[in-house]
């Protein structure tokens, strides 16, 4: 895709946003649902996923790690964001890796130690990119890149969480 195509794509979305701002707001969703042992399912649009406990945890290393799948997000949702962000721009990218990894002391999750953190202690993104660019272009496609990536926003902003539950 070109940026003019992008642009032609786009551009009656966003006329509508702008003219009806809550037509923007879209809930997306997903649904885990429990199976025996320590794990869930989660239907994902590429089909269903097993996960449970990471092996650092006493998980087999056979299911998919919730922890994995935070970051997978994260390097899908700043991927995509640098590929779109390029096509406006009319970079073409000759390379395009965008790794994330991230930093747990799973002795906060099992409960061992409580100055250790539940959660990611640190996260890093890294952007491996090259084009038939100047490298101020390629370093304002990264600034803006992380400026829209939905995923990393969201974890550097932290929305309002509400939870709920049904009991009985």
């Amino acid at each position: 895709m070109d940026a003019d195509t992008l642009k032609t794509l786009q551009a009656p979305i966003k006329d509508k946003y702008r003219e009806t701002p809550d037509a923007a707001v879209v809930t997306l969703h997903a649904e885990s649902n429990g199976v025996d042992g320590v794990a869930c399912r989660l239907d994902t649009a590429r089909g269903l996923v097993e996960a449970g406990l990471h092996p650092a945890t006493g998980g087999p290393g056979t299911q998919a790690c919730s922890g994995d799948m935070l970051l997978e997000a994260l390097a899908a949702c700043a991927g995509v964001t640098l590929q779109a962000v390029a096509t406006a721009f009319g970079v073409a990218l000759t390379r395009s890796t965008v790794r994330a990894e991230g930093d747990l002391d799973f002795r906060g999750t099992l409960g061992v130690a409580k100055d250790a953190p539940v959660g990611f202690r640190d996260i890093r993104l890294h952007f491996d990119i090259a084009a038939d660019a100047p490298g101020e272009t390629l370093q304002k496609l990264v600034e803006l890149t992380e400026r829209y990536c939905v995923v990393l926003q969201t974890i550097e902003q932290r929305p309002r969480i509400a939870v709920s539950s049904k009991l009985g």
